[in-house]
Parts: structure tokens; sequence; C-alpha cells
């Protein structure tokens, strides 16, 4: 599929030029652009994830497609205590909570990410890793009339961009 950031960098011009909207193998799932700041650089980073949606909460999962390690901005996020997202045409301001496997949310959260997203069956088959869920909740001031039906629009259950290392 070529270049993982090169592809991160066409997804995210396409989902800011469309409104959130991207085309191929993505089409239909809702995304968000995930902004962190990179712990060793201290550089800005931005991922576009597929989310699943749990009451007013976003979720993404650091599968990296099954890689042995989680992805660097899982740490990254762990290390913030809010973080940016883009959601369609909205930009908003997030609390990170990253939930391991250890974490008693984490079995729920986890299935409502794979029920979406089947391809985590095929991830798993490659690691015995288990992925990290990162929970997103908006900032209160965030969250108003607009925001919350356009996330009651959206529908989704969740996943992730299989096309990227996140």
């Amino acid at each position: 599929m070529g270049d993982v950031n090169e592809v991160n960098k066409r997804i995210i011009g396409q989902f800011r030029a469309q409104g959130g909207i991207v085309d191929g193998p993505f089409e239909g799932k809702h995304l968000l652009l995930l902004h962190t700041v990179g712990r060793r650089t201290g550089q800005e980073r931005v991922n576009p994830l597929v989310y699943a949606a749990d009451g007013e909460s976003f979720l993404v999962c650091g599968s990296s497609r099954g890689a042995e390690k989680d992805p660097a901005w899982v740490g990254n996020v762990a290390d913030m205590s809010e973080v940016t997202i883009e959601v369609g045409r909205r930009i908003l301001r997030a609390t990170p909570t990253v939930v391991t496997h250890t974490s008693p949310e984490w079995e729920r959260l986890y299935g409502i990410w794979s029920q979406y997203w089947p391809a985590s069956a095929q991830y798993e088959s490659k690691t015995s890793r288990k992925f990290p869920i990162v929970r997103l909740d908006p900032v209160a001031s965030n969250v108003d009339s607009a925001t919350k039906s356009a996330r009651a629009d959206d529908g989704c259950d969740g996943g992730e961009h299989s096309a990227l290392r996140s």
C-alpha cells in the first residue's frame, strides 16, 4: 500500500478536504484525526484513525495491524492530559485514557471496537499482544447540541484504519 507516512498524508488531506470522508477501502468508516506530541521529538503528529462511539466518547485502538509493539501514538497519548481531535469538520479537545487489557473496562471497550472492525481478528492472529484502547472524552466545553446531534448521526461502532501503522 506504499509508505505509511505518504498514505497517511493522502488520507489526512482527503479527510480535511471532504469534511471527514475518505474513499477507497475506508469508505463509509468514521474517521478522526488524532493530534499528539512526540515524547522524544516534541513534534506534533497527526494520525488518521477509525473510531468507535461509546456514548459521548470516541474509541480508537492501538492495533498497529498486529505488530509486536504498540504504536508510538499510544505512548504519546499516555503522556498527554489533553489532545486535539478532528471529527468531520469539528475540532475538539479531548481527555485521553489509555485502557489496557489489565483494566476491567478493556474487554467491553475492545469488544465494541473489534465488533465493528472485523480485521481485528486477523491482527490478533499476528501477535500475542493485547491491543490498547484509547478512550477520548470530549472536554465539556466542546459538547454542545450540534456536537451531540452530529455524533448521533454517525452511527459508528469503531475500528481502526487498516492502512495505517497506528
